[in-house]
């Protein structure tokens, strides 16, 4: 039970942090959504990162609640690729084509990157 609350708690926070983040972009995503493609990308840093420095023979191990707060809580509640999917449809449903493919682009890229940097750095703080 204390698993389940350490994610649910993460999670609170990671939606919370989404929501803020997302209004915050709110005046840039006109033809975009800038907001959910930021938050993509700084998830995908982010559990790229966390996982790779806290792992048990990393530099900085931390216990497997906090993996799990960190991981399937925040970046969970965090990460919004079901917003992502929706809002790529509906770009494409309202005849918008460029903009629904420049968001599956960009996003899928530039997650991609996120993820591999963020493997990339922790594993330089590893070692």
């Amino acid at each position: 039970m204390t698993t389940t609350l350490w994610v649910a708690f993460g999670g609170a926070l990671g939606t919370v942090l989404r929501y803020w983040l997302s209004l915050l972009m709110v005046p840039v995503s006109k033809n975009l959504p800038w907001g959910t493609i930021l938050i993509n990308i700084v998830g995908s840093f982010v559990i790229a990162f966390f996982g790779v420095i806290t792992m048990a023979e990393a530099k900085w191990p931390v216990s497997g609640n906090i993996r799990l707060f960190v991981m399937v809580g925040i970046c969970g509640g965090f990460t919004t690729f079901s917003s992502f999917s929706l809002q790529s449809f509906e770009l494409l449903k309202k005849g918008a084509v460029s903009e629904a493919f420049f968001n599956i682009i960009i996003s899928v890229v530039f997650c991609l990157f996120a993820a591999a940097l963020g493997f990339y750095l922790g594993s330089k703080i590893n070692h």
